[in-house]
């Protein structure tokens, strides 16, 4: 295929200071929960994105110095020279596809307690570090002024010796040194360095001006920062300081990386912002400055990228978890493949790694995070192995992505589903409020589905463990999903709550077919991801008075971890649910739910018609187990396995049961796994 000419501009070289970039794509930095302790990883994870026809690939944040160690979560380091090697890997990995390589060194200042290098943290004045540790930096005088620029010089020359195109200088996210120069509720000096904004402003100067002295005849020296903030006068915005200072180091630096703050403001999910939200917010950077211009905003569409470079808002196309959704996402709009593209659901499963400092993962693309410890491809799998053939049970996430990557490998399969809509969950959960969006994970595998000539598929076939052994296929795989438990066992509580079992007792199944409960209403979350404050959000805006009551602190506590948990508070408050947290369920009697306090047991007693309870969900094994038990008449039918993967073995989340799908789909027909199926990188 021929790429399409509208797209052209896409792919227009970029000059960026002393380096050129072969396209406008821009892979801006992002963490992934592996950094330093991980370099093999990390480097093979980034060169993929290279081989993907990204440009510009760079890395997460990279501490510069003990004194900005941001321990325990797992970034880039280089403090010394003993990190160089690892950092190298990944410049070698890039270069390897003609692509640029991008640092982004970092001093987050007072972001960071210094737990693992036990230093004294520092800032522009005394105060508290972010968080709620029991720590506090000290102001710094001109002494460490001096002696951080030093380290960002050092830095910047230990960048260019690893093999760095692009060194960041990094004010953003409300993090670094820099941005909490620049804040006035963060900088109260009264030297050259605070007061006026000019003087806020300096050293932010000083350590462009530094970089591009130490680096800038090899290197191209971008900057990152944030120019709104969305704390009105409170902060920086695009409409004052934050335009000012772009207009007053307009042409210093190389190319502008421009976004708003914090970065839960920055990453929104799709439930809370569409794609390119953030133009209204960064559209006047390239009216101030001749230099090239990179922004994020959750970029999937083609046709948006070129509007974001015709109308003149961006230069390059900034991408994150775009990338991470689709690391060949540039090669497929080059190769007129668009259509091909695994889109972001804008969902966050990306950043928990971060936050749970574990390998990044992804619900579009299973193969995140496992480029060096298993060697998967997004893209190439191997071919069969054999000629036989596979039954799948199920077209929810785990059993598409299972035939669609077994269709890929060259396998003849055969997915039957029960019902006439294939998807599962992702159908059922993309109708609720702010998650359409997700319903990519259906539409992608089943558009690449209707391209493979060797995979049949079967509608409103509910399969009996009869059935199956009628059909005789050799392999068959059970991934028939998981329904909610209506009885009220959670992570909270380990047996029924009394009066669940009677009338007025919803689960998320009922509402998400259509059940409309009577009210007042009471959601009991004990499941603390998304589900219970979406079902509050939706049965809100059907007109109910709604009560929210979970045994964690907030409402969707483990959203955290996406960067939502502040957003869905916000939501349901604005909406008027009443969130009730620190109390869990102990009866209900068709008028009111008891309450317990978790910390006191000190009852209480909310007035409500109806419960919808979000807990936990049981495995729908019937099949399997069925299959399981008789093992003669498997044999007497010619199958030799019955696996079940995803939900209906383990329920978990909608990424846990694509990478299930597609893990089988890998090692159906090879070698059996060692004990630990996968690459480490151990300490020695």
């Amino acid at each position: 295929m021929t790429r399409d000419p509208r797209y052209d501009i896409l792919f227009e070289p970029v000059k960026i200071g002393p380096v050129t970039a072969k396209n406008r794509f821009y892979q801006v930095p992002h963490c992934n929960g592996m950094g330093h302790p991980m370099p093999r990883a990390v480097a093979a994870m980034r060169g993929m994105k290279a081989e993907g026809g990204w440009a510009v690939i760079c890395t997460e944040e990279c501490e510069i110095h003990p004194s900005g160690d941001v321990a325990p979560y797992a970034e880039a380091r280089l403090w010394d020279d003993d990190d160089i090697p690892g950092l190298a890997l990944m410049a070698e990995a890039v270069h390897r596809h003609d692509a640029l390589a991008g640092v982004e060194l970092v001093h987050n200042g007072p972001s960071c307690g210094n737990l693992y290098s036990r230093e004294v943290p520092i800032g522009p004045s005394h105060q508290p570090v972010n968080g709620y540790a029991p720590v506090q930096a000290r102001a710094m005088d001109k002494a460490d002024i001096r002696a951080y620029r030093q380290w960002h010089r050092d830095a910047a020359k230990r960048a260019r010796k690893a093999g760095f195109d692009v060194i960041y200088v990094y004010a953003g996210h409300d993090l670094s040194l820099p941005m909490h120069f620049l804040q006035r509720r963060r900088n109260d000096r009264i030297d050259e360095y605070g007061g006026s904004l000019e003087n806020r402003v300096r050293l932010f100067r000083e350590v462009i001006e530094d970089t591009k002295e130490a680096v800038g005849d090899r290197c191209a020296v971008v900057v990152r920062m944030a120019v709104e903030e969305l704390l009105g006068e409170d902060g920086l915005t695009s409409e004052a300081e934050g335009r000012d200072v772009i207009e007053m180091l307009a042409e210093l630096p190389d190319l502008w990386d421009v976004n708003v703050s914090s970065w839960f403001n920055d990453s929104t999910t799709s439930r809370f912002h569409p794609e390119g939200s953030q133009e209204r917010h960064i559209a006047f950077v390239k009216k101030v400055t001749s230099k090239p211009v990179v922004g994020v905003g959750r970029f999937t569409s083609p046709d948006t990228m070129v509007s974001m470079i015709r109308r003149g808002v961006l230069d390059m196309i900034g991408a994150a978890r775009p990338s991470i959704a689709d690391p060949f996402l540039p090669k497929k709009i080059e190769e007129g493949r668009p259509d091909d593209i695994r889109e972001c659901i804008g969902c966050n499963i990306c950043v928990s790694g971060d936050f749970t400092i574990t390998p990044i993962r992804c619900t579009q693309n299973p193969t995140m995070g496992e480029e060096w410890r298993k060697g998967w491809h997004p893209e190439v799998i191997p071919a069969k192995t054999s000629d036989e053939s596979v039954l799948v049970v199920g077209a929810g996430p785990a059993g598409l992505e299972c035939t669609r990557a077994l269709g890929q490998r060259g396998y003849a399969v055969h997915l039957a589903e029960a019902t006439t809509d294939l998807g599962g969950r992702v159908s059922a959960e993309s109708r609720l409020p702010g998650l359409a969006e997700w319903a990519r994970v259906r539409d992608y595998r089943v558009y690449q589905l209707g391209k493979l000539p060797n995979v049949e598929i079967y509608r409103d076939s509910r399969l009996t463990a009869e059935h199956v052994r009628e059909f005789g296929f050799p392999h068959v795989v059970v991934a028939t999903g998981a329904r909610w438990r209506r009885d009220g066992v959670g992570r909270d509580r380990i047996r029924p709550v009394p009066g669940f079992d009677g009338a007025g007792v919803y689960t998320p199944d009922d509402i998400m077919a259509g059940a409309m409960p009577a009210g007042p209403v009471v959601v009991f979350d004990d499941d603390h991801f998304y589900m219970g404050g979406v079902l509050a959000e939706k049965l809100r805006r059907e007109g109910l008075e709604v009560t929210l009551v979970t045994p964690a602190e907030a409402a969707s506590v483990w959203t955290a971890n996406t960067l939502e948990v502040k957003h869905i508070q916000k939501r349901l408050l604005e909406l008027g649910v009443e969130i009730v947290p620190n109390r869990t369920v102990t009866g209900f009697d068709g008028e009111a739910v008891e309450l317990a306090c978790v910390f006191t047991g000190r009852p209480a007693r909310q007035p409500c018609a109806s419960v919808v309870t979000v807990t936990a969900r049981w495995p729908e094994e019937g099949l399997y187990r069925e299959l399981r038990t008789d093992p003669d008449a498997l044999a007497a039918a010619g199958i030799r396995s019955v696996t079940a993967i995803g939900d209906c073995l383990a329920p978990g989340t909608i990424a846990m049961a694509v990478y299930a799908g597609h893990r089988y789909a890998r090692e159906f027909g090879e070698p059996p796994a060692p004990p630990v199926p996968f690459k480490r990188e151990l300490a020695v």
